[in-house]
């Protein structure tokens, strides 16, 4: 009579030695890609160009206190949301929606509309994104009313 491991054991090997060769084969990419010469360029110019973007959206919000200009910067966000949401840019279909519910008169109306219409994990993203949207519009608009005085 042979010793024979158990085959629940022999899996549980095997799916750790899986595991182990793709934890190598991550740390290796990894290394590979942070190693490239113009990783660090590409990373600077990424965060400077994410930066840039987030002045102008502060921008365009600050310019928001004419009701005209309230209703297109709506209209816009709102499509721009569906947009990259039917493109599968979940992010910035997200950051668009968000923008529209922070100057929207009727938030809650507008969130169980979406509520309704988006699906669950993206709602869920949505919802969690509104308050941190909402402090920085809050922050925009009070530098700018000191700025006026």
């Amino acid at each position: 009579m042979g010793c024979r491991p158990r085959p629940g054991l022999l899996l549980w090997l095997l799916a750790g030695a899986c595991g182990l060769a793709l934890l190598a084969y991550c740390l290796r990419f990894d290394r590979q890609r942070r190693g490239a010469p113009d990783f660090k360029r590409r990373l600077r110019e990424r965060r400077k160009k994410e930066c840039k973007q987030a002045k102008e959206r502060e921008k365009e919000l600050r310019e928001l206190k004419d009701t005209t200009k309230i209703q297109e910067f709506f209209l816009q966000e709102i499509q721009l949301g569906e947009l990259w949401l039917a493109r599968g840019e979940q992010k910035k279909g997200i950051e668009h929606l968000v923008n529209a519910i922070s100057v929207c008169k009727h938030p809650a109306q507008l969130i169980q509309v979406l509520e309704q219409t988006l699906p669950p994990q993206i709602f869920e993203m949505l919802a969690h994104r509104i308050p941190s949207v909402m402090q920085r519009l809050e922050t925009a608009l009070n530098e700018e009313d000191a700025s006026d005085e």
